[in-house]
């Protein structure tokens, strides 16, 4: 019969409250009452001695493109910090790098490794990079992606559906033709917006002109000069863009303003993240807030739930954005209305 929390209250004496504060470590219960609380625990069988504690917050790069030039990943991270000291896990960061010759070793230390939950940070995932730990021997999460074959839980942005938002709230601005400044680096969760702007665009009769499609670098600096060379060439261009992220949407704005193209006068924009200098951005961006240290947060309760639990289902969890209105938007309707358009 399994052992549980009624049980070990019957048999210390204490309130399943108490044991329950005990048993995840929680403030508020005297050390030699969590002591024998474990103690009965363990001797009951409902946790053994390898009873996890801590967990491992392992940060994979398949190039850095995307983690390395971004205050997004920080924010996560403190998510995660914070709710793990609430729990009271230890939390140690891993930095997993593809190109690393010892990668293999790597990945095969850590699916072995059952001392330590596992939250993947699955920003630069693609397609097959997960077979390897299909193995693990630990609860194991990944946050900020999803695996396609649905062998893991996973926490993850709801990328379409906010990305759709974005080109409706352009479209209802009076916009007709609209662009997509893409990242060069086709990570799922930029696919994923592509997927969310193409159906906006179908659902209202538009069409996604490959012509007004630009494909940028992901960080700041090389997404305005990929721009720059772009603009050289005098392309027509549309009369806004959604871009995958704040990173590219800033980048390509640089390089507008510096080609004499006004933001939002000529050229509206949105981005996708807020990252915390769009605010002060000129113009500040109209962009779709992440929970970011939230979403770090929910990955650490769903990771203590899978610790917790046996023979639970395998869950995808899609957090839902906000949409922030600044000032890279232009509103064109009445335009079109006087126009007849």
């Amino acid at each position: 019969m399994k052992v549980s929390i009624k049980k070990i209250s019957e048999v210390t004496g204490f309130s399943p409250a108490t044991i329950s504060n005990a048993l995840n470590n929680k403030r508020g219960v005297n050390r030699d009452t969590a002591a024998e609380i474990l103690r009965v625990a363990k001797e009951m069988g409902y946790i053994s001695e390898n009873r996890i504690t801590k967990i491992r917050f392992v940060i994979y790069k398949r190039n850095g493109k995307i983690i390395d030039d971004t205050p997004f990943f920080p924010l996560l991270i403190d998510g995660v910090e914070t709710e793990c000291r609430k729990l009271g896990y230890e939390m140690s960061i891993c930095n997993l790098d593809r190109r690393d010759d010892d990668y293999e070793e790597q990945v095969r230390w850590l699916v072995n490794d059952t001392t330590s939950a596992i939250i993947f940070l699955g920003t630069e995932v693609m397609e097959g990079d997960l077979v390897g730990f299909r193995s693990t021997k630990c609860p194991f999460l990944i946050l900020d992606s999803f695996d396609s074959n649905m062998m893991f839980d996973g926490v993850l942005i709801n990328n379409a559906d906010s990305a759709r938002v974005a080109t409706e709230y352009l479209i209802g601005k009076g916009h007709r033709e609209i662009g997509y400044l893409r990242g060069d680096f086709r990570i799922k969760a930029f696919r994923s917006r592509a997927v969310g702007y193409a159906r906006a665009m179908m659902n209202h009769g538009l069409e996604a002109n490959s012509a007004y499609t630009f494909t940028l670098d992901t960080t700041i600096e090389a997404s305005r000069r990929k721009m720059a060379e772009i603009l050289k060439g005098k392309p027509k261009l549309p009369t806004a863009f959604f871009a995958d992220d704040d990173v590219i949407a800033l980048g390509a704005i640089k390089a507008m303003q510096e080609a004499g193209i006004r933001v939002p006068e000529d050229v509206s924009v949105i981005g996708f993240d807020d990252l915390p200098f769009c605010e002060i951005n000129t113009p500040p961006l109209t962009t779709i807030r992440v929970s970011k240290q939230e979403m770090g947060a929910l990955a650490v309760r769903r990771i203590h739930e899978m610790i917790h639990e046996t023979d639970q289902c395998k869950l995808k969890i899609s957090v839902c954005t906000d949409f922030v209105e600044r000032e890279s938007v232009r509103d064109i309707s009445k335009t079109r209305e006087r126009s007849g358009e």
